[in-house]
Order: C-alpha cells, then sequence, then structure tokens
C-alpha cells in the first residue's frame, strides 16, 4: 500500500515538474483593503509572524436582480480599487512578500454562490463585465510580476452553468498574464468544478465544518480533518495538482469550528473565545503540513489599521493581538523551512 502510494506521489511530482509547476508553500494572509491610503505601512507586522504571502482583494459588486459588475468607482475604499490594489502589491514586494491576486465580487444580502439568471441575454451581460473586471487585473498582475492570480471565489451555481465561460476565461486570462492560477472553490464543490487541469493549482474556501463543540480541543478536530484530509490527498491525486486552501479562518467565538458561515450572522451575540480559535488553528496546522499535496494557504483575515480592541473584532476573523497569533507564528515558521 506504501508503495502505491509513493509511486502515485511521484507521478503527481513528475506532472507537476512538466507542467512547470513549483511548490509554493503559502504561508499566506488576507490583507483587508482599507478605506483609505495606508497611514503606515502594514507588512512588517506580517513578516514578523513569519508571514511571507498576502492576499490582495480588490472587489467588485453585482447588486441583487441585475446582470452586472461594478468596480473601480468612486464609491469603492480605496484598496479595492485598481489603483489602491496595485500600491498594496507594490508595497508588500518591497517587504519582500509574494502576493496573491484574488479580485473577487460580492453581492450584497446574498452569496455569490447562488448567483444565477434566468435568460441567456443576462448571463452574457455579466460574463461581459466579469470578464473586462478579471483581464483588467490580471493585466495589474502581469506588470507587477505577481505569483499567483485568482480567477474567481465560490461561483458554485455559475461554474456549473457556464463551464464554457470559464474555460474561456481562463484561456484570455493566460494571454496577458504569465504567472500561476487558481480558483477558489467553497468547500462543498471543490469535487464538481470542470476546469481545473486548465490552472495550475486547485483553490478551496476551507471552511469545512468540524465541530459544534463550545471549544473543541485539538485532536477532536484533527480527528474531523483526518477523513477531509484523506479526500483531499486522493482528489489532488487523481487531478495532478496541489491544493491551495485560498481561504481558512475561524471566528474568536464559541463554536467557531463549526458553520462558521451562520455563526457570522450573530458573531456579536456569541461569547468571544480566543481559546476555540487557537485550538482550530493549530489543529489545522497540524493536520495539513507534512503533507505532500497542500501548498499551504491564505488565512482569513488582517486588518491593515491593527486590532480595535472594542467591538466587532474581537469576535472576527482576524488573529491580531489574540492568542491564536503566537501559533500561527509558530506554524508558519516551520512551515517556509
Amino acid at each position: 500500500m506504501r508503495l502505491l502510494f509513493s509511486i502515485g506521489f511521484l507521478l503527481l511530482l513528475l506532472l507537476q515538474i512538466m507542467q512547470g509547476q513549483e511548490f509554493i508553500p503559502a504561508t499566506g494572509i488576507t490583507l483587508v483593503a482599507p478605506r483609505d491610503s495606508f497611514v503606515e505601512d502594514p507588512f512588517p507586522a506580517l513578516t514578523e509572524i513569519n508571514c511571507k504571502w498576502v492576499a490582495v482583494v480588490p472587489y467588485a459588486f453585482t447588486p441583487q436582480n441585475q446582470s452586472r459588475v461594478y468596480f473601480g468607482n468612486q464609491h469603492q475604499w480605496w484598496g479595492e480599487t485598481p489603483n489602491g490594489a496595485e500600491q498594496t502589491i507594490i508595497l508588500a514586494k518591497e517587504n519582500k512578500l509574494n502576493v496573491m491576486l484574488k479580485p473577487q465580487l460580492w453581492m450584497h444580502n446574498s452569496w455569490v454562490g447562488d448567483l444565477f439568471f434566468e435568460t441567456e441575454a443576462e448571463w452574457l451581460q455579466w460574463e461581459k463585465d466579469y470578464h473586462a473586471y478579471i483581464i483588467e487585473f490580471a493585466s495589474i498582475a502581469e506588470i507587477h510580476k505577481v505569483e499567483l492570480f485568482c480567477i474567481g471565489t465560490e461561483f458554485k451555481k455559475a461554474v456549473k452553468a457556464r463551464e464554457a465561460f470559464w474555460k474561456n476565461l481562463i484561456r484570455d486570462v493566460r494571454k496577458v498574464y504569465s504567472g500561476k492560477l487558481t480558483y477558489c472553490a467553497n468547500w462543498d464543490e471543490y469535487d464538481t468544478v470542470a476546469f481545473w487541469r486548465e490552472l495550475d493549482f486547485i483553490g478551496i474556501s476551507a471552511y469545512f465544518p468540524l465541530s459544534e463543540s463550545k471549544t473543541p480541543g485539538i485532536e477532536e478536530l484533527m480527528q474531523s480533518w483526518e477523513p477531509i484530509r484523506k479526500k483531499l490527498g486522493k482528489f489532488s491525486r487523481r487531478m495532478g495538482k496541489k491544493i491551495i486552501f485560498l481561504e481558512y479562518g475561524y471566528l474568536s467565538v464559541d463554536g467557531c469550528a463549526g458553520k462558521t458561515w451562520e455563526l457570522e450572522k450573530r458573531r456579536m451575540q456569541i461569547p468571544a473565545n480566543e481559546l476555540a480559535q487557537s485550538n482550530a488553528f493549530e489543529a489545522l496546522y497540524a493536520s495539513f503540513c507534512d503533507e505532500s499535496f497542500w501548498a499551504g494557504g491564505f488565512l482569513w483575515k488582517w486588518y491593515a489599521n491593527g486590532r480595535v480592541r472594542q467591538g466587532f473584532r474581537d469576535h472576527d476573523y482576524t488573529p491580531q493581538g489574540k492568542l491564536s497569533q503566537s501559533s500561527i507564528s509558530k506554524w508558519f515558521a516551520e512551515m517556509n523551512q
């Protein structure tokens, strides 16, 4: 059995070498796009905790019941605009950080995974806008030698309904961008995406529900990860691609290792729990950091203007100033070796 596993991994490694795919130990964090230009450089704080990668996320917006994509206008925060994203990339590079540029669509009072249109005309209009959005940022990624570019995030229904559009988009992005490409599938849909072979990495929003306990222990969480880890490894070998957790993270509240998308809506009503968050990170790193198919990930998320002790950030995903920060720093240092 071990011989078969070793042969399988060697074949995967050979395929990746043939494709020019290098292992990326992504000890990464997603930076929250700031409302205004930086008051001070936010990146030394990341390098201090052994972070080597940063995800830059310039948002676009699709209003409900509209087949349009809006981005780069005066109503957006500075960090979400093309200019703000460029300045963020430049500053990150000056701090010797690798960059993933991850243009991401936001839908007010809805989830982008439910995006769907009834008519062909609506689809074509939306796809025209989204194509322009992605190509503009892919061009920015090429200019600034960004190492990794993500073509989309969590389009659960749209990737199934419009497979040809996504494959054509990948083709067009490669015409303007020479770096590595990925897509960020939701944790419950990654094995149904039809275009992984056209990309360099399998990307996943890794919010897998693990435990409903208020403060689950590390061993309990690692046991929950075990079948998921095995399935992910098998899928990686079948696709011939390494897996990156393009998003992963935990609120610092009771039960944060459960259905985080449900907890988000009422986070301020749930008791803060830094130990639960720290245990969840410990279990994730302990489960995956030695796995050959795992190329690391991007922790969600970090605020450029620091952490406010009072308010929602005490319950939010950021590890800034919390118990989990030292744990993350320790694991990042090990993964960077």
